[in-house]
């Protein structure tokens, strides 16, 4: 199984970034997929969550309004769009993918079956 995270790089404040996590030996549509982000010398915190039975949809209180989390499922990719993108979004980003989808609140520290490596997001102010 393999999640490979990417579409990172520099952009200015205000800009817009769109990451893709491509997943290969699972069936996507069976599993709710979240991305996570850890900037140096902080803890890592959830971004966004999408479930796979209802595309249900979480997101961070400080990225609502700015991130959107969608999937295709015959690509085998999940998307992370970022608008506005401030330079506290800067961080290394990567997506994690599990077969049961977590509950609303349970997301962010749910124990997910698979991780991938991370794309690099660096914001300039």
């Amino acid at each position: 199984v393999q999640l490979q995270a990417s579409g990172g790089g520099l952009v200015q404040a205000g800009g817009s970034l769109r990451l893709s996590c491509a997943t290969s030996g699972i069936t996507l549509n069976y599993y709710a997929v979240a991305w996570f982000r850890q900037a140096p010398g902080r803890e890592r915190e959830g971004v966004s969550c999408i479930g796979s039975s209802d595309g249900r949809t979480y997101y961070a209180d400080d990225v609502k309004g700015r991130f959107t989390i969608s999937r295709d499922n015959a690509k085998e990719t999940v998307y992370l769009q970022m608008n506005n993108l401030k330079p506290e979004d800067t961080a290394l980003y990567y997506c994690a993918a599990d077969l049961l989808d977590p509950a609303a609140n349970s997301w962010v520290n749910y124990e997910y079956d698979f991780w991938g490596q991370g794309t690099k997001v660096t914001v300039s102010s």
